[in-house]
C-alpha cells in the first residue's frame, strides 16, 4: 500500500468510526482518546488529517452525512416525470431520510450546536438550500408557482422540513411520516399558480 493511499485509508477509518459514535451517543458524548483507540491510529495520525482535532473532524462527518442526504433526494428527485413530481419526490425523499436517528443526531441536532447556527445553515445552503432554491426556481419560470421571491420560501419550506423531521424522530411512529408528508403536500399544493 502507498503512502497516499494508508493516508487515504486512515482518514476513511476516522470518518467512520467518527460518523458510529457521533450517531449513537452525540458529539459530546465521544472524546478523542474513543475515537483514535477505536481506529487504531494515534492522536497524533488524527490531527494529521484534522488539525482542528475534534470539531474539525465532525465538520467533515457532517458533510459527509449531508451530501449523501443530499443524493438521496436528488437521486428521488430524479424519478419525477415533471417538474412538480420532482419536488415532491425530493421534498418525501429528504423528510423520510431525515428519521434515521443517525442523520437526525449528526445533521439536525448536533451541527447546529457543535458548529453554530451560521456555519451549519451556510454548509445546508451549500447542499440541500441550493436543490431547493433550484426547483423552485424552475417551478416559478414554467408558471407552476405564483412569481415570488424565492429565497423566503426556500427557508420557510426549509425550515418547516427540518422541524418535521425533528419532530418524526422523536415520536418514532412510523405512521407519524405519512401525516407529515400529506401535511406538507397540501402546503405545496398551496403554492401552485
Amino acid at each position: 500500500m502507498t503512502r497516499a493511499q494508508q493516508r487515504e485509508r486512515t482518514r476513511a477509518v476516522l470518518l467512520d468510526v467518527s460518523r458510529d459514535l457521533f450517531a449513537t451517543r452525540g458529539y459530546a458524548a465521544v472524546g478523542l482518546a474513543e475515537i483514535v483507540r477505536e481506529a487504531g491510529v494515534t492522536k497524533g495520525a488524527l490531527y494529521h488529517h484534522f488539525e482542528g482535532g475534534k470539531s474539525e473532524l465532525f465538520r467533515a462527518v457532517l458533510a459527509q452525512v449531508q451530501a449523501d442526504v443530499a443524493h438521496t433526494v436528488a437521486t428521488t428527485a430524479d424519478t419525477g416525470t415533471d417538474a412538480w413530481a420532482q419536488l415532491t419526490a425530493g421534498c418525501r425523499a429528504f423528510l423520510t431520510a431525515s428519521t434515521d436517528p443517525a442523520v437526525r443526531r449528526i445533521m439536525l441536532i448536533d451541527g447546529p450546536a457543535v458548529l453554530g447556527w451560521s456555519e451549519w445553515r451556510a454548509m445546508d445552503e451549500a447542499g440541500s438550500a441550493r436543490h431547493l432554491a433550484d426547483a423552485l426556481t424552475a417551478l416559478i419560470e414554467a408558471g407552476v408557482i405564483a412569481a415570488q421571491p424565492v429565497q423566503p420560501l426556500v427557508r420557510l419550506l426549509s425550515g418547516a422540513m427540518n422541524e418535521a423531521a425533528l419532530w418524526l424522530a422523536e415520536t418514532g411512529d412510523p405512521g407519524d411520516l405519512d401525516a407529515v408528508l400529506a401535511a406538507l403536500l397540501r402546503m405545496l399544493e398551496a403554492l401552485r399558480a
